[in-house]
Order: C-alpha cells, then structure tokens, then sequence
C-alpha cells in the first residue's frame, strides 16, 4: 500500500531515509536535525516538526510522548497493521527498539479490557528497561 506523503525534497527525502534506516529505535527531532546537518542539508527545528506532522499524520511514522515533560520520539513504521498487534520494549541504554510478540502480554491486554472495561492499544504500548545486550555489557563490567 502506497502511503501519500505528500510532495517530495530533497530534505524530506533525507528525513525519510534517516527514520527508515532507524527504524529500530525511536529517534527524535535533535537527533534528526544533527542528521540532517552533517548530510549538508540542514533544516531548523520548527520545518522537522511540521514534516514529521505530516509523516504522522499520512500512517507513515509514529509519534510517542513519553511524559509530556520531554520531546516527542519518533518511528518509521513499515506496516502499520502489524504494530497494531503488538508491544513494544525499548531499551533505555541503547535506545534499540523491540516489537514484542507476546501471547501472556495480550491476555493482559484481554484481562483489562473485560475486567476493568480499557482497551489498551498494543501499538502505542511501550515498556522501558534495559536489552539483554546491555545488560550482559553490564554484567561483565562488574565482573572486571
């Protein structure tokens, strides 16, 4: 399915392939505006806003607010349906993002909904720790 992501530049075009080749992880918008200036074409901050609006608004990226004290994170997404059933985890270390298919999880997610009458969407569910990659760098330097 072909997404409308409106008309294309040169530095929408930049945008897009910095979000798809981190797809991974939640990036935000400094992280994106150091991006875009070390590929020479930088945009201020208020322009990366208005294009990740749009990204969000056409299905093509996610926008997770975190606690309304911090700056939104974003995320390409490259099937959108299939977010929708599913968790996420994403480590605080390494900032790597874990879509997490998890059976015991969904019941959770059927418990509340019939036991306590709130639906949870999967797709906008997010769990924050540490990946067993930095955990396991942790671990072995405490052993050093």
């Amino acid at each position: 399915m072909k997404r409308d992501i409106g008309y294309n530049t040169r530095q929408k075009e930049k945008l897009i392939d910095y979000l798809i080749r981190n797809k991974e992880k939640h990036t935000n918008v400094q992280e994106i505006s150091a991006y875009l200036s070390s590929e020479g074409s930088p945009l201020g901050t208020a322009t990366i806003y208005r294009q990740l609006d749009k990204l969000v608004e056409a299905g093509v990226v996610r926008k997770f607010v975190i606690d309304g004290k911090m700056g939104a994170c974003y995320q390409y997404i490259e099937n959108t349906d299939e977010c929708r059933e599913h968790f996420h985890l994403k480590c605080l270390k390494c900032g790597k993002l874990i879509h997490l298919n998890c059976d015991h999880l969904m019941g959770i997610n059927e418990h509340i909904a019939e036991h306590h009458g709130f639906i949870i969407d999967p797709s906008q569910t997010v769990f924050y720790g540490t990946c067993s990659d930095c955990a396991g760098a942790d671990a072995s330097d405490e052993q050093v």
